[in-house]
Protein backbone atom coordinates (compact mmCIF):
# COMPACT_ATOMS: atom_id res chain seq x y z
CA UNK A 1 0.00 0.00 0.00
CA UNK A 2 1.52 3.28 -1.14
CA UNK A 3 0.19 6.83 -0.42
CA UNK A 4 0.93 10.54 -2.42
CA UNK A 5 1.00 13.21 0.09
CA UNK A 6 0.33 16.29 -1.63
CA UNK A 7 0.22 19.23 0.95
CA UNK A 8 -0.98 21.86 -1.20
CA UNK A 9 -1.07 25.65 -0.27
CA UNK A 10 -1.87 27.41 3.49
CA UNK A 11 -3.40 25.18 5.97
CA UNK A 12 -2.49 22.16 4.24
CA UNK A 13 0.86 22.29 5.20
CA UNK A 14 -0.70 21.81 8.78
CA UNK A 15 -3.81 19.30 8.34
CA UNK A 16 -2.63 17.17 6.43
CA UNK A 17 0.56 16.29 8.38
CA UNK A 18 -1.69 16.20 11.16
CA UNK A 19 -3.16 13.58 8.89
CA UNK A 20 -0.36 11.27 7.76
CA UNK A 21 0.36 11.10 11.92
CA UNK A 22 -2.74 10.15 12.60
CA UNK A 23 -2.07 7.01 9.34
CA UNK A 24 1.43 5.96 10.92
CA UNK A 25 -0.45 4.88 14.34
CA UNK A 26 -3.35 3.18 12.48
CA UNK A 27 -2.09 1.69 9.29
CA UNK A 28 1.65 1.96 9.67
CA UNK A 29 2.51 -0.45 6.57
CA UNK A 30 1.25 2.30 4.73
CA UNK A 31 4.50 3.62 2.60
CA UNK A 32 3.85 7.70 2.45
CA UNK A 33 5.76 9.51 -0.39
CA UNK A 34 5.71 13.03 -0.44
CA UNK A 35 5.22 15.43 -3.89
CA UNK A 36 4.35 18.92 -4.09
CA UNK A 37 1.69 21.10 -6.19
CA UNK A 38 -0.12 24.67 -6.07
CA UNK A 39 0.20 27.83 -5.68
CA UNK A 40 3.40 27.82 -4.47
CA UNK A 41 4.69 24.79 -6.19
CA UNK A 42 3.60 27.25 -9.54
CA UNK A 43 5.71 30.17 -8.05
CA UNK A 44 8.72 28.22 -7.64
CA UNK A 45 8.48 25.69 -10.28
CA UNK A 46 6.44 27.14 -13.36
CA UNK A 47 3.83 23.90 -12.74
CA UNK A 48 1.02 23.66 -10.39
CA UNK A 49 1.17 20.38 -10.82
CA UNK A 50 4.51 19.13 -12.00
CA UNK A 51 5.14 15.91 -13.71
CA UNK A 52 7.15 13.74 -11.00
CA UNK A 53 4.23 14.81 -8.49
CA UNK A 54 1.24 13.49 -11.29
CA UNK A 55 3.71 10.36 -12.24
CA UNK A 56 3.58 9.63 -8.34
CA UNK A 57 0.28 9.90 -7.84
CA UNK A 58 -0.70 7.39 -10.87
CA UNK A 59 1.87 4.94 -9.36
CA UNK A 60 0.50 4.88 -5.59
CA UNK A 61 -2.99 4.98 -6.54
CA UNK A 62 -3.71 6.60 -3.92
CA UNK A 63 -3.45 10.19 -3.20
CA UNK A 64 -4.18 12.77 0.35
CA UNK A 65 -4.53 15.92 -1.04
CA UNK A 66 -4.56 18.74 1.26
CA UNK A 67 -5.53 22.62 -0.58
CA UNK A 68 -4.79 24.74 -3.41
CA UNK A 69 -4.91 28.30 -3.75
CA UNK A 70 -6.54 29.98 -6.51
CA UNK A 71 -5.94 33.36 -8.01
CA UNK A 72 -9.33 35.66 -8.21
CA UNK A 73 -7.56 36.80 -11.86
CA UNK A 74 -6.17 34.69 -14.77
CA UNK A 75 -2.36 33.48 -14.53
CA UNK A 76 -1.27 32.09 -18.06
CA UNK A 77 -0.25 28.68 -17.15
CA UNK A 78 -1.76 28.19 -13.67
CA UNK A 79 -4.91 25.85 -13.56
CA UNK A 80 -6.46 23.96 -10.24
CA UNK A 81 -4.19 20.80 -9.54
CA UNK A 82 -6.31 18.81 -8.26
CA UNK A 83 -9.12 18.92 -10.82
CA UNK A 84 -6.16 17.56 -13.30
CA UNK A 85 -5.29 15.20 -10.27
CA UNK A 86 -9.05 13.61 -10.90
CA UNK A 87 -8.90 13.57 -14.69
CA UNK A 88 -5.87 12.26 -14.97
CA UNK A 89 -6.55 9.33 -12.18
CA UNK A 90 -10.16 9.28 -13.72
CA UNK A 91 -11.72 9.12 -10.37
CA UNK A 92 -15.26 9.51 -11.77
CA UNK A 93 -17.41 9.10 -8.39
CA UNK A 94 -16.77 11.33 -4.82
CA UNK A 95 -18.25 10.24 -1.99
CA UNK A 96 -19.06 13.39 0.49
CA UNK A 97 -20.72 12.19 3.83
CA UNK A 98 -22.70 14.45 6.26
CA UNK A 99 -22.78 12.85 9.47
CA UNK A 100 -23.80 14.51 12.65
CA UNK A 101 -20.65 14.73 14.38
CA UNK A 102 -20.84 15.93 18.45
CA UNK A 103 -20.28 20.23 17.66
CA UNK A 104 -22.94 23.20 18.41
CA UNK A 105 -23.74 23.68 14.68
CA UNK A 106 -24.41 20.22 13.45
CA UNK A 107 -27.93 18.32 13.42
CA UNK A 108 -28.29 15.16 15.35
CA UNK A 109 -30.04 12.36 13.57
CA UNK A 110 -28.32 13.10 9.76
CA UNK A 111 -26.47 10.67 8.41
CA UNK A 112 -26.23 10.77 4.10
CA UNK A 113 -23.54 10.50 1.51
CA UNK A 114 -23.85 12.09 -1.34
CA UNK A 115 -22.58 10.72 -4.26
CA UNK A 116 -21.33 12.95 -7.02
CA UNK A 117 -20.50 12.43 -10.78
CA UNK A 118 -16.23 13.95 -11.03
CA UNK A 119 -15.64 13.84 -14.96
CA UNK A 120 -18.16 15.98 -16.84
CA UNK A 121 -21.54 17.65 -17.30
CA UNK A 122 -20.81 21.58 -17.12
CA UNK A 123 -17.11 20.88 -15.20
CA UNK A 124 -15.59 19.93 -18.19
CA UNK A 125 -14.43 23.10 -19.54
CA UNK A 126 -16.58 23.57 -23.06
CA UNK A 127 -16.78 27.31 -22.41
CA UNK A 128 -15.90 29.87 -25.48
CA UNK A 129 -18.18 33.40 -26.13
CA UNK A 130 -19.19 34.52 -28.66
CA UNK A 131 -20.67 37.96 -30.73
CA UNK A 132 -17.68 39.63 -29.68
CA UNK A 133 -17.83 38.36 -26.00
CA UNK A 134 -21.09 39.22 -25.18
CA UNK A 135 -22.35 35.71 -25.01
CA UNK A 136 -21.02 33.48 -22.89
CA UNK A 137 -21.43 29.27 -23.51
CA UNK A 138 -20.51 26.35 -21.60
CA UNK A 139 -21.42 22.95 -22.59
CA UNK A 140 -23.08 19.98 -20.52
CA UNK A 141 -21.70 16.95 -21.35
CA UNK A 142 -23.22 13.41 -19.78
CA UNK A 143 -22.51 10.08 -21.31
CA UNK A 144 -24.09 6.54 -20.82
CA UNK A 145 -20.63 5.26 -19.45
CA UNK A 146 -19.70 7.69 -16.85
CA UNK A 147 -23.35 7.58 -15.52
CA UNK A 148 -23.05 3.77 -15.28
CA UNK A 149 -19.65 4.45 -13.24
CA UNK A 150 -20.85 6.82 -10.67
CA UNK A 151 -24.50 5.03 -10.55
CA UNK A 152 -23.04 1.41 -9.75
CA UNK A 153 -20.29 2.70 -7.58
CA UNK A 154 -23.15 4.31 -5.39
CA UNK A 155 -25.60 1.58 -5.40
CA UNK A 156 -23.13 -0.76 -4.46
CA UNK A 157 -22.26 1.77 -1.56
CA UNK A 158 -25.45 1.70 -0.24
CA UNK A 159 -25.48 -2.16 -0.19
CA UNK A 160 -22.15 -2.05 1.37
CA UNK A 161 -23.31 0.37 3.95
CA UNK A 162 -26.46 -1.19 4.54
CA UNK A 163 -28.35 1.95 3.50
CA UNK A 164 -31.91 1.48 2.06
CA UNK A 165 -32.43 3.92 -0.50
CA UNK A 166 -30.97 5.95 -3.18
CA UNK A 167 -32.52 9.33 -4.37
CA UNK A 168 -31.76 10.41 -7.76
CA UNK A 169 -30.99 13.77 -8.04
CA UNK A 170 -31.53 15.88 -11.67
CA UNK A 171 -33.61 18.61 -13.81
CA UNK A 172 -34.81 16.24 -16.38
CA UNK A 173 -37.78 17.97 -16.52
CA UNK A 174 -35.50 21.02 -18.67
CA UNK A 175 -32.64 18.96 -19.21
CA UNK A 176 -34.41 16.40 -21.70
CA UNK A 177 -31.19 15.34 -23.33
CA UNK A 178 -28.45 15.01 -20.95
CA UNK A 179 -29.82 15.63 -17.18
CA UNK A 180 -32.70 12.67 -19.34
CA UNK A 181 -30.01 10.49 -19.94
CA UNK A 182 -28.09 10.59 -16.72
CA UNK A 183 -32.15 10.00 -14.86
CA UNK A 184 -32.56 7.15 -17.61
CA UNK A 185 -29.04 4.94 -16.75
CA UNK A 186 -29.09 5.56 -12.95
CA UNK A 187 -32.91 4.34 -13.12
CA UNK A 188 -31.46 1.00 -15.27
CA UNK A 189 -28.53 0.59 -12.69
CA UNK A 190 -30.79 0.87 -10.06
CA UNK A 191 -33.09 -1.80 -11.32
CA UNK A 192 -30.60 -3.91 -10.76
CA UNK A 193 -30.30 -3.83 -7.06
CA UNK A 194 -34.37 -4.35 -5.81
CA UNK A 195 -33.87 -4.56 -2.63
CA UNK A 196 -32.72 -0.51 -2.60
CA UNK A 197 -35.39 1.69 -2.78
CA UNK A 198 -34.78 4.14 -5.74
CA UNK A 199 -36.07 7.66 -5.61
CA UNK A 200 -36.14 10.43 -8.19
CA UNK A 201 -36.17 14.43 -7.34
CA UNK A 202 -35.91 17.41 -9.47
CA UNK A 203 -32.69 19.17 -8.25
CA UNK A 204 -34.39 22.22 -6.58
CA UNK A 205 -36.86 20.11 -4.73
CA UNK A 206 -33.87 18.21 -3.27
CA UNK A 207 -32.51 21.61 -2.40
CA UNK A 208 -35.70 22.36 -0.41
CA UNK A 209 -35.58 19.24 1.24
CA UNK A 210 -32.20 19.04 2.09
CA UNK A 211 -32.95 22.67 3.97
CA UNK A 212 -36.24 21.79 5.24
CA UNK A 213 -35.66 18.31 6.11
CA UNK A 214 -32.20 16.57 5.77
CA UNK A 215 -33.04 13.43 7.68
CA UNK A 216 -34.88 12.10 4.65
CA UNK A 217 -31.76 11.76 2.39
CA UNK A 218 -29.92 8.25 2.84
CA UNK A 219 -27.88 8.34 -0.39
CA UNK A 220 -28.23 10.70 -3.17
CA UNK A 221 -26.88 10.03 -6.43
CA UNK A 222 -26.29 13.18 -8.75
CA UNK A 223 -24.63 14.77 -11.78
CA UNK A 224 -21.09 16.85 -11.08
CA UNK A 225 -22.92 20.58 -10.67
CA UNK A 226 -25.64 19.41 -8.20
CA UNK A 227 -23.47 17.43 -6.30
CA UNK A 228 -20.80 20.14 -5.50
CA UNK A 229 -24.13 22.26 -4.35
CA UNK A 230 -26.08 19.80 -2.64
CA UNK A 231 -22.65 18.05 -0.97
CA UNK A 232 -22.11 21.82 0.41
CA UNK A 233 -25.51 22.45 1.78
CA UNK A 234 -25.12 19.35 3.60
CA UNK A 235 -22.02 19.91 5.11
CA UNK A 236 -23.75 22.00 6.91
CA UNK A 237 -25.74 19.44 9.17
CA UNK A 238 -22.53 18.05 9.77
CA UNK A 239 -20.86 20.91 11.61
CA UNK A 240 -20.04 22.72 8.34
CA UNK A 241 -17.19 22.61 5.44
CA UNK A 242 -14.73 22.43 8.29
CA UNK A 243 -15.16 19.44 9.04
CA UNK A 244 -16.49 18.02 6.17
CA UNK A 245 -14.23 15.23 3.81
CA UNK A 246 -14.51 13.73 0.79
CA UNK A 247 -13.05 10.65 -1.25
CA UNK A 248 -13.34 10.21 -4.95
CA UNK A 249 -12.65 6.86 -6.48
CA UNK A 250 -12.16 5.46 -9.45
CA UNK A 251 -11.27 1.92 -10.82
CA UNK A 252 -8.46 1.16 -8.19
CA UNK A 253 -7.62 4.84 -7.50
CA UNK A 254 -8.88 7.17 -4.89
CA UNK A 255 -8.30 10.66 -4.25
CA UNK A 256 -8.92 12.19 -1.05
CA UNK A 257 -9.38 15.62 0.59
CA UNK A 258 -10.85 17.69 2.90
CA UNK A 259 -13.47 20.14 1.61
CA UNK A 260 -12.36 23.04 2.78
CA UNK A 261 -10.01 25.54 0.87
CA UNK A 262 -5.97 26.76 2.21
CA UNK A 263 -7.41 29.62 4.12
CA UNK A 264 -4.82 31.16 3.72
CA UNK A 265 -5.94 34.12 6.28
CA UNK A 266 -5.35 31.21 8.65
CA UNK A 267 -2.41 29.62 7.57
CA UNK A 268 0.92 29.34 9.59
CA UNK A 269 -0.91 29.87 13.05
CA UNK A 270 -1.22 26.37 14.13
CA UNK A 271 -5.59 27.08 14.75
CA UNK A 272 -6.87 25.04 11.52
CA UNK A 273 -9.13 22.33 12.47
CA UNK A 274 -7.71 19.45 10.80
CA UNK A 275 -11.00 16.61 11.43
CA UNK A 276 -11.90 16.94 7.72
CA UNK A 277 -8.38 16.02 6.67
CA UNK A 278 -8.41 13.26 9.54
CA UNK A 279 -12.13 11.86 8.32
CA UNK A 280 -11.04 12.00 4.72
CA UNK A 281 -8.05 9.44 5.54
CA UNK A 282 -10.73 7.55 7.55
CA UNK A 283 -13.10 7.58 4.01
CA UNK A 284 -9.50 6.40 2.36
CA UNK A 285 -8.82 3.36 4.66
CA UNK A 286 -12.36 1.88 4.88
CA UNK A 287 -13.66 2.71 1.06
CA UNK A 288 -10.18 2.37 -1.21
CA UNK A 289 -8.31 0.23 1.21
CA UNK A 290 -10.88 -1.44 2.97
CA UNK A 291 -9.27 -0.97 5.96
CA UNK A 292 -12.93 -0.71 8.30
CA UNK A 293 -11.16 -1.12 11.19
CA UNK A 294 -8.55 1.56 11.13
CA UNK A 295 -11.12 4.00 9.64
CA UNK A 296 -13.75 3.58 12.16
CA UNK A 297 -10.55 4.11 14.69
CA UNK A 298 -10.22 7.25 13.49
CA UNK A 299 -13.99 8.76 13.17
CA UNK A 300 -14.40 7.04 16.79
CA UNK A 301 -11.53 9.14 18.08
CA UNK A 302 -12.42 12.20 16.53
CA UNK A 303 -15.63 12.12 17.35
CA UNK A 304 -14.25 11.43 21.33
CA UNK A 305 -12.12 14.11 20.86
CA UNK A 306 -15.04 16.42 20.27
CA UNK A 307 -17.78 14.80 22.76
CA UNK A 308 -14.75 16.16 25.40
CA UNK A 309 -15.38 19.61 24.22
CA UNK A 310 -11.93 19.79 22.62
CA UNK A 311 -12.44 22.39 19.54
CA UNK A 312 -10.16 24.62 17.38
CA UNK A 313 -11.11 28.16 17.35
CA UNK A 314 -13.72 27.88 14.35
CA UNK A 315 -15.87 25.78 16.50
CA UNK A 316 -16.63 28.59 18.83
CA UNK A 317 -15.28 27.13 21.75
CA UNK A 318 -14.36 29.34 24.94
CA UNK A 319 -10.96 28.15 25.10
CA UNK A 320 -9.81 26.74 21.72
CA UNK A 321 -7.16 24.24 21.21
CA UNK A 322 -4.32 24.45 18.68
CA UNK A 323 -4.26 21.74 15.36
CA UNK A 324 -1.41 20.56 17.08
CA UNK A 325 -2.66 19.92 20.34
CA UNK A 326 -6.03 18.80 19.01
CA UNK A 327 -4.28 15.91 16.95
CA UNK A 328 -2.50 14.91 20.60
CA UNK A 329 -6.03 14.17 21.54
CA UNK A 330 -6.90 12.17 18.82
CA UNK A 331 -4.00 10.39 18.95
CA UNK A 332 -4.40 10.27 23.13
CA UNK A 333 -7.74 8.73 22.22
CA UNK A 334 -5.99 6.07 19.88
Amino acid sequence: MELCVIEGDGIGHEVIPAAVRVLRLVAPDVQVHHAEAGWDCFEKTGSPLPEEALNLALRCGAVLFGAAASPSYPVDGYYVPVVRLRRELKTYAALRPARYLPVPTARRGVDLIVVREMTEDLYVGHEHTEDEGRTGVSEKVITREATENVAHQAYLLADREGRSKVTIVHKASVLVQSDGLFRKVALEVGAEFPHITTEELLVDTAAYWMVKDPLRFDLILTPNLYGDILSDMAAAWGGGLGLAPSLSLGDGVALAEPVHGCAPDIAGKNIANPTAALMSLALLLRYYWHLDAAGVRIEDAVRRTLEDGIYTADIGAVEPVSTTAFVDAVCDRL
